[in-house]
């Protein structure tokens, strides 16, 4: 097997799963995962399992050489400003003589923070203002220093909501935390579109490049859980202003409602070339509640 053929995933999760369904032919996968207990779920999926954590540096003296491809989809810890565990991956990866050629980072559009409701380029400078965003900006900027430094094509792949029919926030709705009533703009993206998204990055994506992997929809966070209550048959949250609405939900929670922003999609389209199956959140709870009808 040539080593151009092979890609090592880390942060073998949901979406990284969905994007074995459009496995390429001849691309052997290598997943990293974590828990033991999850590598027969993989290589059920036909990849090929390596036992390490990004929290524990010796564990990953492997994968020096390992793969041409990288994914990196795992997230950085859950507190501080910086992400030890990118570091830890990219000084694993430069280890030896041989270095990935090619190395997809899937971060978030928490980077920019609050934009007040203002259209947003790949172009626009970060402003995060949460630890959250801090650590994947810090996150981007590990493994663009990696990528000069190594000579890797690398390209960064920016995502907003990730959703799909069996990861939707419903719990919220039947919590009943309410929603602001001032417009907060929020993106999103379906989990398979994103999946897809991963592949057309590794053969499509330009160096040192960002893209937003964001779809068509136009939804305040009120309108998006209106509709999702209305397809789901469930009560629709109610609006208070916004200082009423970050007192009464979890500090994470409000972290999220804090930020009010809309991602520009033009490079997705026109420099990845990707047509997304599931250009609307609106499309999607449509065809669920279609779906709901008819068995009911």
């Amino acid at each position: 097997m040539k080593r151009a053929r092979r890609l090592l995933v880390v942060g073998a999760g949901d979406v990284a799963a969905r994007a074995m369904r459009f496995l390429p032919a001849g691309v052997r996968v290598v997943a990293l995962v974590r828990r033991p207990e999850t590598a027969p779920v993989w290589r059920e999926r036909g990849a090929k399992v390596l036992i390490a954590d990004l929290d524990d540096r010796r564990s990953l003296r492997r994968l020096a050489g390992l793969a041409s491809w990288v994914w990196m989809l795992a997230p950085p810890p859950a507190a501080g400003t910086e992400d030890p565990r990118s570091r830890r991956l990219a000084a694993a990866l430069a280890r030896g003589g041989r270095r990935p050629r090619r190395l997809v980072y899937v971060g978030t559009s928490g980077i920019y923070g609050d934009r007040g409701g203002a259209w947003v380029r790949e172009s626009d400078p970060p402003r995060p203002q949460t630890a959250r965003g801090k650590r994947r900006l810090a996150a981007e900027r590990c493994w663009r220093a990696f990528a000069r430094r190594r000579g890797v094509r690398l390209t960064i792949l920016r995502a907003p909501g990730i959703y799909a029919e069996d990861r939707l926030p419903l719990e919220r709705l039947r919590r009943g935390w309410p929603v602001p009533r001032e417009p907060v703009w929020t993106n999103h993206i379906h989990a398979d579109d994103l999946a897809r998204a991963l592949w057309f990055a590794t053969f499509r994506g330009a160096s040192l490049r960002a893209y937003h992997v964001v779809d068509e929809s136009e939804l305040t966070l009120a309108a998006f859980y209106e509709r999702l209550a209305a397809t789901f048959g469930l009560p629709p949250p109610p609006r208070l202003p916004l200082a009423e609405a970050l007192a009464a939900v979890p500090p994470v929670v409000a972290s999220f409602m804090r930020e009010s922003r809309r991602l520009r999609f033009e490079r997705l389209r026109r420099e990845l070339r990707l047509r997304l199956r599931h250009p609307t959140v609106e499309g999607v709870l449509a065809a669920i509640a279609a779906r709901r009808e008819t068995k009911g």
